[in-house]
């Protein structure tokens, strides 16, 4: 595997390989969630890139970029490991150059939910996924279900932008005790993890209350209210290619978010 930080290296270097093409979008701290994006892009594809770019337009606080996690010599063999040919790991300066002044604004559906929790993320998002596709020209583009409002907003972006991209939506990689894989996880503390869980738990609890003709927000929700320790942001139903119960919460000075799809 070898390791670029320039756009004219990535170019340069896709101009050697042949064949299909598949980018797994990231900001590092590498776990098996996405290793398994890595996994399936080389299941698939001829040339694997993976960019790794904390990017920093869509922190909306300095204090929460800077605690980020960072490891980029582990993430490298983790990458290569997963079988990753190029790692794309660009300093800030190489994506928002002096005098960037153009943004993806994508629609409705950023502005509700993350996006009103987190006002200009998507717009960070969207604007940073579409540079890539436009440096890497990627043919198969690799996202975790797990961050479902941004798989519906990525998807959105392509489909309006005419990118001659697919997008393949990996399933959520979880521990055994339920939580959802996140680089944030290394943030919480044992006893915050014993409160975080409440979170799968309580998207179990509304995924059995809608098969059952119940209110799937309201037995979420009753879950969560119940749990000591865990300040809930918000509890709804978001239409993300079918019905999606959706849930962000706050542990101690971690936010943890997570979905379950309500029509398998």
């Amino acid at each position: 595997m070898r390791t670029v930080r320039k756009v004219g290296e990535v170019r340069d270097a896709l101009r050697q390989h042949g064949g299909r093409v598949g980018l797994v979008p990231t900001m590092g701290a590498f776990h098996k969630g996405h290793l398994a994006l890595m996994q399936a892009a080389r299941e698939a594809c001829d040339v694997v890139v993976v960019s790794l770019f904390v990017n920093p337009s869509q922190f909306n606080t300095a204090e929460d970029l800077a605690r980020y996690p960072r490891d980029e010599a582990a993430d490298a063999l983790k990458a290569e490991e997963a079988g990753a040919d190029l790692l794309f790991a660009p300093p800030a300066e190489e994506l928002y150059p002096e005098g960037f002044d153009t943004w993806v604004e994508p629609g409705e559906l950023a502005t509700v939910l993350e996006g009103a929790a987190r006002p200009g993320h998507f717009r960070a998002v969207a604007t940073v996924c579409t540079k890539l596709f436009s440096i890497v020209q990627p043919d198969v583009i690799y996202f975790g279900r797990k961050d479902a409002q941004q798989v519906a907003i990525i998807k959105r972006v392509v489909a309006d932008l005419d990118l001659p991209l697919e997008l393949v939506a990996v399933p959520t990689v979880r521990d055994p005790d339920g939580l959802a894989l996140s680089s944030r996880n290394a943030f919480l503390s044992p006893a915050e993890r014993a409160v975080g869980v409440a979170l799968p738990r309580a998207l179990e609890a509304g995924l059995a209350a809608h098969r059952s003709g119940q209110d799937a927000v309201a037995a979420a929700r009753e879950v969560l209210d119940q749990q000591r320790g865990l300040a809930v942001e918000y509890v709804a139903i978001g239409d993300f290619e079918g019905p999606t119960l959706v849930a962000a919460v706050r542990v101690g000075a971690t936010r943890l978010i997570d979905n379950a799809p309500l029509e398998r």
